[in-house]
C-alpha cells in the first residue's frame, strides 16, 4: 500500500480543516475524464493482494498462487504455487528486487523478482493464524508481519546466518496445530491431510522467528494492515517507523531499533471501535479505511485527526493515493476517487463484488490504478491526466497506437451494408487525417459508383538522395464485416474495443485495422528516428470485404501518382496455430457466383397446385448444382484440373515439416502425415462450396417457390485463371440446365473474383521478413506461457480422425501461446526452470486457402514482388463473434514492419556495393560488372 508523495499537506491545527490545495491543482483534476478501463485480466479465483513493479504485475490468489503478468502486454508470465492457503498480502521492496508474500498458512515468503525463486521462508513457532500483512525495511533488512493472533513479529535478515540450526518439525506445515489437530471425542485426532510439499533445501532458506522478536497483543484485535514510513521532515518521523492498523479500531506507530529492527510503541491513534482494514501514506498524511466505511485522515506531524470522510456505506477494504487523488475500494465493488479537498470526483462499479486489493503506478508515462476483487478479475484503470503530445514527447508509441486503434474500431466501416456508408467515409477521412498529421503526402482516391474511397499516403525517405530511393507499397483495408450481434454472442459492444487477458477485442482489430495501424506506426517511428531508408506508400481500401469493388480501376487511374513500386507488403491473415509465427507465400483465388432459377408463375401451394407436370424452380436448381461435383468431392467442371501444378518433392517436404512442427507441440492434432494431406487440400488444391440456397415465399411453409437462388464459390490455385474457370462454370451449368427441358429461366451472375497468388519465398522481401521475425520473436520454446489459465488437456485421443480445419489447429481462447512478447520462461513453479531455446525458431512458410483480390493484381500492375506477413493467431476469430488480436502480436508486428521498412532497401543496395567492391579489387572485369549490374537490377524488380 505504499505510495508516492502527492500534493496533500496537513495544516497542523487538527479538527476537520481541509488541507490546502491551489486552484490550479484542483482545475487540473477537474480536467480529467472519468477513469477508463484500460485492460481486464480474468482469473479463475479471487484476487486478494496486488503489487506492481516497473514492468510486472503481481497478484496473490485465494488458492495460494502468485500470478505474474507483463504490464506491457498483460500476458501471464508465471504462476507460482507460493503458499498452501490464500495469499493475503504482497509487498514490493523499494528497490523492486524483493517481493514478500504472506498467507493464511502462517508463512511469509521472500522472492527474487527477477528469477521469481523463493529466497527465504519465514515462520513463527506460535500458532499465529492468518498473516494478514507484511512489510520490509530495506535499511534494517527486517521483515515485519501482522497476524490473526493480534501480534506483530519480525525477522532481521542481518542475523539469519548466526541463528542456531532449525528444527523443521516446528514448521507450520509439519507441526500439529493445537486446535485443528487436537483430539476429538474418543481421544482420536482428526485425520490430517498430507501437505502437497514439505520444507526442503530447494525451497530457499528457512528462517524461524525468535520468540523475543514478537510483540504479543500489538492490537486488541487482528493486525490487519501495516506500512513503513520514514524520511519525512520533522523530529517525529525523521527515522523509519512502522504503522499498523488493527481490529480494535486503533492505528499504532512504532519506532524501529537500528541494530535489531525491534519495534517500540510511539503513539496510538484512536478512531473508534471499527476495525482498521486499510492504510496508505501520502507525505505526512495518513489515511485509514475502516469497517464502517469511513476514511480517517491523520496528520502525522501532530498526530491529530484532520478529517473524517464518510466514503462508503460499507467496508473500506483498500486505499491508494497518487497524482493528487485518493482512491478507495469498498465491499460493494465500488471505487471512489477523491480530490485534494476530499470531494468525490468519480465513483464507478469496478468489480461485481468486493474490491479486495489495489495498487497504483506510472507505466510509460501513464498513471494506472489496478484493482482486484473476489469476482476473479484484475482491472487496470487509466486514471492519469490527459497528456498533450506536443508538451510530452515521451508518451509511448504503443499507447498512441492503442488509442488510434480504439478510435478506428469505433467507426463502423461495414462495406457490405449501405446504412454504414457514411461510417466508411468517416473511416477513410480519419485515416487520411492521421497519416497527414504524421507528415505523409496524402490523398483520397474516389472509386466508381458508390464504392468506398481508397486512402493513399506516401512517407518519403529520411536521408538525402531520395531520387534513387526504393519504394515499398503497403496494402491494407479499413472496411470490416458486419457485427450485428443479434444472438448476443459478443461479450461486449463489437465497436468498442476492450482489452482482456492480453487480447484486444472488437470488430476489425485483427482484420485488418490493427495490422494497418501497426504498419503506419512503424513508419512513423522510423521517420522520427530519421531511419526511413525508402519511400513507403500506403494504399488502404474500403471494399476488400466485398471483393475490392472498384479497386483495380482506381489504382490504374492513379498509377502515375502512386509511382514505381519495388516491393509490395500486406498483413491480412493469421498464423497456422497460436504458437508459431508464419509467413504466407500463397493464396487461392476465388470465383463467387450466384445461380438463380425462376419460373413465370407466382408462388404456389404445394397441396393445391403440386404436380409432376410443373417445373419447380427449386428442383431445377438442385439438379444443375448436382453436376458440379461427384460423391467423392471431385469437381466436374470441364478442364478444371488441367492447369493445377503437380506437387514437387521440395513442396512435399515443406508440408511434412509444417505438420511435424504442429503435432510436436500438440499431439492431439493427430497424425502428422494426415495433417500434411489436409493442409495440401486446403492450400494447393482447388475446391467448390455451395454456401446457401434461398427461395421466394415464406420459409417453413408449403410453398412452391417461383425462384430459387444459390450462392457458391470456386477456390482456385496458381495457374488456374478466373476467366477460364468462370467460362467453364457457366458452360457446365447451362449445359445441365438445357438437358432439363424446363420452362424456367436460368440466370448466372459472377459477383466477384480474385486471382490466385504464389510468391517466391526466396526473394529479398521474404528474406527480410524472415530475418525480422526471427529477430523480433526470438526463441519459441516449449515452456512459454500465455496470458490466461491453461486449457485442460484431453486425456484420450479422438476415436475418429476428422478433417483438419483452422479451428482444430488452435487450442481455443484459453490457450497459452508459446510465442510471447516477454522473454522469461514460464514454468508452473519456481523449481522447474528450463532455459529458453537457444536456437530461434524460424517462421513457418505457409499457404492459405483464402483469397485477397488485390495482391496478384498489384504484383502484375507494378511488376513488383509481394509478400504477406500474418499478424494474428489462428484463434483471432476474424469475421466471427469476439474477434480479437493479442497485444503481443500487435506490438511485435509493428517491430517487424519497422525492421523490414528499414532493412529491405539496404539489403538491395548491398548487392550493388558488393559488386562495386569486386570490380575495384580487379576480381571481376568492368564489362562483366556492367552486365551483372543490369541483370541484378532486372532481378531486383522480379524479386
Amino acid at each position: 500500500m505504499a505510495s508516492s508523495k502527492g500534493i496533500f499537506h496537513g495544516d497542523g491545527h487538527g479538527g476537520r480543516t481541509v488541507p490546502e490545495a491551489t486552484a490550479t491543482q484542483h482545475t487540473d483534476l477537474d480536467d480529467r475524464g472519468p477513469p477508463i478501463l484500460y485492460h481486464k485480466v480474468k482469473n479463475d479465483e479471487a484476487i486478494l493482494a496486488l503489487a506492481i513493479s516497473e514492468a510486472r504485475l503481481f497478484a496473490g490468489t485465494q488458492s495460494g498462487e502468485i500470478l505474474v503478468w507483463s504490464l506491457e502486454t498483460y500476458e501471464r508470465l508465471r504462476s507460482i504455487k507460493a503458499h498452501h492457503r490464500s495469499v493475503l498480502s504482497l509487498y514490493l521492496s523499494k528497490t523492486q528486487r524483493l517481493l514478500l508474500s504472506s498467507a493464511g498458512d502462517a508463512i511469509v515468503n521472500v522472492w527474487c523478482t527477477d528469477s521469481l525463486n523463493r529466497l527465504y521462508s519465514i515462520y513463527s513457532t506460535y500458532d499465529v493464524g492468518d498473516v494478514f500483512c507484511v512489510a520490509y525495511s530495506a535499511p534494517l533488512r527486517t521483515v515485519y508481519l501482522g497476524a490473526q493472533n493480534t501480534s506483530i513479529q519480525w525477522y532481521n535478515l542481518h542475523h539469519k546466518d548466526n541463528r542456531p540450526s532449525l528444527d523443521l518439525t516446528r514448521h507450520p506445515i509439519i507441526r500439529n496445530h493445537r486446535f485443528f489437530d487436537s483430539k476429538g471425542p474418543g481421544g482420536t485426532p482428526t485425520p490430517r491431510l498430507a501437505p502437497t510439499s514439505r520444507p526442503c533445501s530447494g525451497d530457499g532458506q528457512y528462517l524461524e522467528i525468535d520468540k523475543k522478536d514478537i510483540v504479543q497483543y500489538a492490537h486488541n484485535g487482528y493486525t490487519y494492515c501495516m506500512l513503513l514510513a520514514g524520511g519525512c521532515e520533522g523530529d517525529t518521523l525523521e527515522d523509519e517507523t512502522l504503522i499498523s492498523g488493527g481490529g480494535d479500531g486503533t492505528v499504532k506507530i512504532w519506532s524501529l531499533e537500528e541494530t535489531t529492527g525491534a519495534i517500540n510503541e510511539l503513539k496510538t491513534l484512536e478512531s473508534g471501535d471499527d476495525s482498521i482494514l486499510a492504510l496508505v501514506l501520502d507525505d505526512t498524511l495518513l489515511y485509514s479505511g475502516s469497517l464502517n466505511g469511513d476514511i480517517n485522515v491523520w496528520d502525522l506531524e501532530t498526530y491529530q485527526l484532520v478529517r473524517r470522510i464518510q466514503a462508503h456505506p460499507d467496508d473500506v477494504l483498500t486505499l491508494c493515493v497518487g497524482d493528487g487523488s485518493l482512491f478507495s475500494g469498498s465491499a460493494s465493488g465500488v471505487v471512489k476517487q477523491f480530490t485534494p479537498r476530499y470531494e468525490c470526483m468519480h465513483q464507478w462499479q469496478a468489480h461485481d463484488h468486493l474490491v479486495l486489493a489495489s495498487a497504483m503506478t506510472v507505466h510509460r508515462g501513464k498513471r494506472i490504478l489496478v484493482s482486484g476483487g473476489n469476482d476473479d478479475c484484475i482491472a487496470v484503470w487509466d486514471v492519469g491526466k490527459k497528456v498533450n503530445k506536443a508538451q510530452n514527447s515521451a508518451i509511448t508509441d504503443n499507447d498512441e497506437l492503442l488509442n488510434s486503434l480504439s478510435q478506428l474500431v469505433a467507426l463502423r466501416t461495414v462495406s457490405s451494408k449501405s446504412e454504414y456508408a457514411q461510417d466508411c467515409r468517416r473511416g477513410a477521412s480519419w485515416l487520411k487525417g492521421l497519416l497527414k498529421d504524421f507528415g505523409a503526402d496524402t490523398d483520397m482516391f474516389s472509386t466508381a459508383g458508390n464504392s468506398n474511397p481508397v486512402v493513399f499516403a506516401r512517407f518519403r525517405v529520411s536521408s538525402s538522395g531520395s531520387e534513387q530511393a526504393k519504394t515499398i507499397l503497403f496494402y491494407g483495408h479499413y472496411d470490416v464485416v458486419p457485427a450485428e450481434d443479434k444472438q448476443q454472442l459478443w461479450e461486449s459492444d463489437p465497436f468498442l474495443m476492450h482489452g482482456t487477458n492480453g487480447y484486444l477485442y472488437g470488430r476489425g482489430v485483427s482484420d485488418n485495422k490493427g495490422p494497418v495501424l501497426a504498419a503506419i506506426y512503424a513508419v512513423v517511428e522510423l521517420v522520427a528516428e530519421k531511419s526511413l531508408t525508402s519511400d513507403v506508400v500506403f494504399l488502404i481500401e474500403g471494399e476488400e470485404e466485398c471483393g475490392s469493388r472498384g479497386f483495380e480501376e482506381t489504382v490504374r487511374r492513379n498509377k502515375d501518382k502512386i509511382g514505381v513500386i519495388d516491393w509490395i507488403l500486406l498483413a491480412n491473415s493469421y498464423w497456422l496455430d497460436d504458437d508459431i509465427p508464419c509467413l504466407t507465400y500463397g493464396l487461392r483465388g476465388v470465383v463467387h457466383a450466384t445461380v438463380e432459377v425462376a419460373s413465370h408463375r407466382a408462388n404456389l401451394h404445394s397441396g393445391v397446385d403440386g404436380s409432376q407436370r410443373i417445373n419447380e424452380a427449386m428442383k431445377d436448381l438442385i439438379s444443375i448444382l448436382a453436376v458440379l461435383s461427384d460423391s467423392k468431392g471431385l469437381i466436374k467442371i470441364p478442364r478444371f484440373y488441367d492447369a493445377v501444378l503437380p506437387l514437387t518433392r521440395d513442396e512435399d517436404r515443406s508440408y511434412t515439416a509444417i505438420s511435424k512442427a504442429l503435432v510436436s507441440r500438440d499431439p492431439n492434432r493427430g497424425d502428422a502425415r494426415q495433417l500434411a494431406e489436409q493442409l495440401k487440400g486446403r492450400w494447393r488444391e482447388p475446391s467448390l462450396t455451395i454456401h446457401r440456397i434461398t427461395s421466394s415465399g415464406p420459409t417453413g411453409s408449403s410453398v412452391i417457390p417461383h425462384t430459387a437462388t444459390a450462392t457458391l464459390s470456386v477456390r482456385l490455385v496458381p495457374r488456374q485463371t478466373t476467366s477460364t474457370i468462370r467460362e467453364a462454370l457457366e458452360e457446365i451449368l447451362r449445359a445441365a440446365f438445357a438437358k432439363l427441358c424446363t420452362t424456367n429461366e436460368l440466370t448466372i451472375s459472377i459477383d466477384h473474383t480474385a486471382e490466385p497468388w504464389l510468391g517466391v519465398r526466396t526473394n529479398k522481401i521474404f528474406q527480410a521478413l524472415e530475418e525480422a521475425v526471427v529477430d523480433v520473436w526470438g526463441p519459441v520454446g516449449h515452456q512459454r506461457r500465455g496470458s490466461v489459465p491453461a486449457a485442460k488437456p484431453r486425456l484420450k485421443p479422438m476415436a475418429k480422425t476428422t478433417p483438419g480445419t483452422s479451428a482444430s489447429l488452435t487450442n481455443g481462447s484459453d490457450h497459452h501461446s508459446q510465442a510471447t512478447a516477454d522473454s522469461p520462461t514460464s514454468p508452473t513453479s519456481p523449481h522447474d526452470y528450463r532455459p529458453p531455446t537457444e536456437q530461434p525458431w524460424k517462421p513457418l512458410f505457409i499457404r492459405e486457402g483464402g483469397s485477397i483480390p488485390a495482391i496478384r493484381f498489384l504484383e502484375q500492375e507494378f511488376e513488383a514482388p509481394a509478400a504477406h506477413l500474418p499478424c494474428g493467431q489462428a484463434s483471432d476469430k476474424a469475421h466471427l463473434d469476439n474477434e480479437r488480436l493479442r497485444l503481443s502480436n500487435l506490438y511485435k508486428s509493428k517491430e517487424i514492419f519497422k525492421r523490414v521498412f528499414r532493412d529491405l532497401p539496404l539489403s538491395a543496395n548491398r548487392v550493388f556495393i558488393h559488386l562495386t567492391d569486386l570490380c575495384s579489387s580487379n576480381l571481376i572485369r568492368p564489362q562483366f560488372f556492367i552486365l551483372i549490374t543490369i541483370a541484378t537490377a532486372i532481378d531486383a524488380r522480379k524479386m
